[in-house]
């Protein structure tokens, strides 16, 4: 019998990052028995298309199930919370009442969408949040029936992609965010006035420096409006708050454990950390929860919601609790991709912290274009508009910390590389 033979994995979070790391598990040689506890009903499913082809109705929110990619021989707990943490003896406590025994524990417990902060207004018939497939399927019924006006309260990517699939059902639709432009946070005020500007020639209203203050009742218990701060008010039946998210972290409370709503700290290796700043060797985390130190990024530590980051990092966690990959530290280049108004837009690397912003393929104008984020004389980050064939040749180049601005004279580039501010608050 196999030294694993006789132990017991745990995986918290029936997601794509616990599911593709129960997988790792097993691929590396994990021979005992394996637990994956899910708070929802469901078997893992992919979650980027129910902030796209599910409200267009393409795709019904019931057909997003993820493949299984090796025989898990597995025990699934779905519907059911992890509750707490005892480290001490080893145990997740269940909202059943249950508890599991382990030996190895994957935390891969995602993260929520944040709440409207009035909990009266958010529970008004009308108003949604998007993370999971019943808020998908909820929010898709309620676009279905009509609505007169949807309002999204929120400018990064799950608002914006929500707006550019409701204005490709032809419904009206504003979109409120405080700061001066969409995806500010995350791609700066250069290029968000960009993807603004696309928002706007497809008919979405778009009210850039303006703040949802309050949700007002029709007397039925439906949403009627939003009234903004200083004044104005925006009527719409149907509002989607997008406001991110929190991580899910609550019911490691008392565990002993470094984490808060920004997520669950992680060694170098993966390894989850104490209050101390110590790792505990039998816990892993990977996926949205996880915050970690990256390497490209002067150790910065960062929780990233990437379904391709999710995979790697779950990947090497399940090396890594099989004994497969001792620290060894992780260090992916972050990708992602959002669909909007049929246009692609890809990034990889973290614009965090630039100090300079060149368009280095294709040109707005045109809307294809690529740019490159740099700080320090180093480039940190690339996103792709439509123009994702060049993106692999800037990804290296990120990778290997290559000068900024990147290299010139290349096909399909401006005659010259103006470095620009980015915008990055």
């Amino acid at each position: 019998m196999s030294r694993t033979a006789a132990e017991r994995a745990v995986v918290v979070g029936a997601s794509l990052a616990g599911l593709r790391g129960a997988e790792s598990l097993r691929r590396a040689g994990f021979a005992g028995s394996l637990t994956v506890v899910g708070a929802e009903p469901h078997r893992p499913y992919d979650r980027p298309p129910l902030s796209k082809h599910v409200l267009t109705g393409e795709v019904a929110a019931d057909a997003t199930a993820l493949p299984n990619l090796v025989p898990l021989d597995a025990q699934w707990k779905l519907g059911v919370a992890a509750t707490g943490l005892d480290r001490a003896n080893r145990a997740v406590r269940l909202a059943d009442g249950s508890r599991l025994a382990y030996d190895r524990l994957l935390i891969a417990t995602g993260a929520r969408a944040r709440s409207w902060p009035n909990p009266h207004e958010g529970r008004l018939a009308g108003v949604h949040t998007l993370r999971d497939r019943a808020d998908a399927a909820a929010l898709r019924a309620d676009l279905a029936a009509g609505p007169r006006r949807v309002l999204v309260v929120g400018g990064g990517f799950i608002g914006c992609e929500v707006a550019s699939g409701c204005r490709a059902l032809g419904l009206p639709v504003t979109l409120v965010e405080p700061a001066p432009t969409p995806l500010a946070r995350v791609l700066g005020t250069h290029l968000g006035a960009v993807i603004g500007a696309i928002h706007a020639a497809r008919g979405l209203d778009l009210r850039c420096g303006a703040e949802v203050e309050w949700l007002e009742d029709d007397g039925r218990g439906r949403v009627a409006r939003a009234h903004l701060a200083g004044g104005g008010a925006i009527e719409a039946d149907i509002v989607v708050i997008a406001l991110g998210v929190v991580r899910n972290t609550d019911w490691l409370d008392g565990a002993g454990l470094s984490a808060d709503e920004g997520g669950l700290d992680c060694d170098a290796a993966g390894h989850a950390l104490d209050a101390d700043g110590r790792p505990d060797t039998r816990i892993a985390a990977a996926g949205d929860v996880a915050r970690f130190p990256h390497p490209l990024y002067g150790g910065a530590r960062v929780a990233l919601e990437h379904w391709g980051h999710a995979i790697e990092q779950a990947e090497h966690a399940g090396r890594l609790l099989a004994g497969g990959a001792p620290g060894k530290p992780y260090g992916a280049l972050p990708t992602f991709w959002s669909t909007q108004h049929r246009l692609n837009i890809k990034s990889v690397g973290l614009t965090k912290g630039a100090d300079g912003l060149v368009i280095a393929q294709g040109s707005p104008e045109e809307g294809r274009f690529l740019a490159v984020y740099g700080r320090a004389g180093r480039c940190i980050a690339a996103v792709s508009v439509d123009c994702a064939r060049w993106l692999p040749a800037y990804a290296a180049q990120v990778a290997d910390r290559a000068p900024f601005p990147p290299i010139s004279a290349a096909t399909d580039q401006p005659a010259r590389l103006a470095v620009l501010a980015p915008g990055l608050s």
